[in-house]
């Protein structure tokens, strides 16, 4: 019969109605754990800025075109007019393309008519047909989605609307941002490390990521995510080297919110690791509860290591062939220090 000056009796009907659960100590490779904030951010091609075609008035058809709204490709998000401005206007720039074009193509048609009976040199005609096919292109541009008066823009891409960066009936310049879409499927990570750290980056092997509003904890694996670059020099504005991870976003993450990140770098070195759930905190001293016996624990102080965000290396007080608490350990804590497990301590947040 296992006994212990430490120890405390939970049973396996005490443990039924928790949630409750063992684990054995593993001993593993864990190597240096970088423990950092890091930003989540756009990646590239999961984004596309929507600028003004033209300089002009920039209408919004809709009061909802705002942050968040959902978008298709080549839906009608806003318009651009001209027409009542004195300088840079619209409907005169396209009546004036029209009539280039017109003229253009007429001048075309009639030097390639005369260069059949060599009335015109080729030279004339390759002249001719240059001016029309610039013309052409500059009306074709125009006209694309020029109506009523106005151009209309649409979205090259379906997603979301993230940034709106002009209001309604602002003037804007030809090439000015107005919106930002974004798809919110790839997403990149960027954390800023300090410079100690440089010789272990090219050794980085995994993260793990922690949701800081609700606490989920994911793998670089699970989000299907892997190393973009990490930074080769720092300078006296920023001496931070940045690291750069690129994942799917599978998991609902938000742009622009920030995480909790623990960089895993390659190494030989073996530790024995339990559960962060196993490691109970009291007065400063860290322990973890052995199982001797299916219902029978030793509390037992531990000195701990890092954590890699799922587990947490011991440096000593435990072997690797011990068995622990994995969930639940709290509330053996609780058992322990009234005798009893009451019946609603798994409610107890």
């Amino acid at each position: 019969m296992a006994s212990s000056s430490n120890g405390v009796v939970f049973t396996k009907e005490q443990s039924w109605k928790v949630d409750f659960s063992t684990a054995a100590a593993t001993r593993e490779p864990f190597g240096q754990i970088i423990r950092t904030t890091a930003q989540i951010q756009p990646s590239q091609g999961d984004q596309q800025i929507i600028t003004a075609k033209t300089a002009g008035i920039v209408l919004f058809p809709n009061g909802d075109v705002v942050d968040g709204k959902a978008v298709g490709a080549g839906q009608s998000l806003f318009s651009i007019e001209g027409g009542g401005m004195a300088d840079n206007n619209l409907m005169v720039r396209y009546s004036g393309a029209e009539s280039e074009y017109n003229r253009a193509k007429a001048e075309y048609d009639r030097k390639k008519e005369l260069a059949k009976d060599n009335i015109v040199s080729q030279s004339e005609l390759l002249k001719a047909q240059t001016e029309f096919t610039n013309a052409e292109a500059v009306f074709n541009n125009l006209r694309k989605n020029f109506s009523a008066g106005k151009q209309t823009v649409s979205s090259p891409i379906s997603g979301f609307i993230t940034q709106v960066l002009v209001s309604n009936g602002q003037y804007a310049e030809a090439g000015q941002p107005v919106l930002v879409v974004s798809q919110n499927r790839d997403l990149l990570i960027k954390a800023e490390l300090q410079p100690k750290y440089f010789s272990i980056l090219g050794g980085i092997t995994s993260a793990n990521i922690k949701v800081l509003d609700d606490g989920r904890t994911f793998t670089l694996e699970e989000l299907n995510g892997r190393v973009v670059s990490f930074g080769k020099s720092s300078d006296l504005a920023n001496p931070l080297i940045p690291v750069v991870f690129q994942v799917k976003n599978s998991a609902g993450l938000l742009s622009g919110s920030f995480v909790e990140m623990y960089i895993k770098t390659q190494t030989n070195a073996q530790a024995i690791t339990v559960p962060n759930e196993s490691v109970v905190e009291e007065m400063g001293n860290y322990f973890v509860y052995v199982q001797l016996t299916p219902e029978f624990f030793e509390k037992r102080e531990i000195k701990k290591g890092v954590t890699d965000g799922f587990r947490t290396e011991v440096v000593s007080g435990i072997a690797d062939s011990d068995r622990v608490v994995a969930k639940g350990a709290i509330l053996v804590k609780l058992a322990q220090a009234s005798g009893a497990l009451d019946a609603h301590s798994g409610h107890v947040h």
